[in-house]
């Protein structure tokens, strides 16, 4: 089935971001629902599905604690757990009921207050309990030391080191520092993330992404809607999606995903190819996952995807703008807001006003959202207008 250009992101909204001690994750999720419903010129009473993340907050279904808390009446919701890729899953599902006329406007929110709500060792702790219960986990494994894995393959593969992944931090906290909301803006060199303390090696400490309180949210309408809005609708013209194992220990290839399959699906649906992008959010949990992103998607060859941030060619102003907020490593990871947060910079790009941290080619942009130990894949490309 066919979404191209029968949806929109019709409105998009954020949190507060960064260490916000005096609000829940229901709050913060609350807060940047209410966020894009107001920026889509839509009222509550609009909203007729929702779909949450998970989170940390003490309720058994978070979706319907969040309707409740909003005065929301609907005709379907659920909250998914699919890792970081979450919100790559919800944003399909609600695409294809919209499309499929069930739906008219499908509220997405993600967030959680992990600085403040958790703490860092209790997030650390539960990173901890994440790999396969007898195959993995007896060993000590952490989320972090799974992606190490995956670079130590990456730098075995193509000769590589630490030092080639280094400029992805550094670009990204450039970016993010134009970013009013942004969790981490102050500056970042390359001596700094080569000689930060190590967490699992070959990824130290400026290699791993942000523990942050923060949520984000936007909706999916029907495409009808789009003469009406405050603001230029984003175009869903493709998106794919692919899951090839849970743990690690099952991966076929600890360098190669699905992200290649989820790619293709939406580059067929979209009638577009990689070269027509013009600017990209990936997924960046650790500076190793958008370099293999790059590669698998088409955005280069294999082996060379690190390149792309080399002299500031990812840079707002650059040859092709990657994470132009900042992405996990500089603006946000809060649960799965991570990558929803990645979708609502893509429209904020292609709406074209973003004033110094605009990108000047934005009529293609595309955002791909991963989860688990690149477990599942959503690739979404969105356009200005219909393709």
């Amino acid at each position: 089935m066919t979404l191209k250009n029968k949806v929109i992101i019709s409105g998009v909204g954020d949190g507060e971001i960064g260490l916000v001690p005096d609000k829940s994750a229901l709050d913060l999720c609350a807060d940047a629902a209410l966020a894009a419903i107001a920026d889509a010129g839509l009222g509550v009473k609009d909203i007729d599905g929702l779909m949450t993340a998970y989170t940390s907050a003490p309720y058994f279904v978070f979706y319907g604690a969040l309707a409740e808390y909003l005065g929301l009446e609907l005709d379907t919701g659920a909250t998914l757990t699919a890792g970081g890729g979450t919100p790559g899953v919800m944003l399909r599902q609600a695409a294809l009921a919209v499309s499929a006329g069930v739906l008219n406007n499908v509220l997405i929110v993600a967030g959680d207050n992990r600085a403040t709500g958790l703490g860092t060792q209790n997030v650390v702790q539960m990173l901890s309990a994440f790999g396969h219960p007898i195959y993995e986990d007896p060993y000590g494994v952490t989320i972090p030391s799974l992606y190490a894995l995956v670079a130590q393959r990456y730098f075995s593969e193509y000769g590589l080191d630490r030092s080639h992944l280094a400029p992805i931090a550094v670009q990204s906290r450039a970016n993010a520092a134009l970013h009013p909301n942004a969790h981490k803006r102050d500056p970042l060199a390359l001596d700094d993330v080569l000689n930060a303390r190590p967490i699992s090696e070959p990824l130290h400490l400026y290699d791993c992404c942000l523990i942050s309180d923060g949520a984000g949210a936007f909706v999916v309408s029907r495409a009808g809607l789009a003469a009406d809005l405050p603001h230029p609708a984003a175009w869903l013209a493709g998106v794919g999606e692919r899951f090839t194992h849970e743990h690690l220990i099952a991966a076929d290839n600890l360098i190669a995903s699905g992200a290649e399959e989820s790619a293709r699906q939406a580059f067929a649906m979209a009638g577009l190819a990689p070269h027509d992008i013009d600017f990209a959010q990936l997924y960046d949990c650790f500076t190793i996952t958008p370099a293999l992103l790059a590669e698998e998607i088409g955005l280069t060859e294999r082996g060379e995807g690190w390149s792309l941030w080399i002299g500031g060619q990812a840079g707002i102003e650059g040859r092709f703008p990657i994470n132009t907020h900042g992405g996990m490593l500089s603006h946000c990871h809060a649960g799965a807001a991570g990558g929803l947060l990645n979708i609502n910079e893509t429209v904020r790009q292609l709406r074209g006003d973003q004033g110094a941290r605009q990108v000047a080619r934005h009529d293609v942009g595309l955002s791909h959202i991963e989860g688990g130990i690149m477990s599942n894949h959503t690739t979404a490309i969105f356009t200005r207008e219909p393709v």
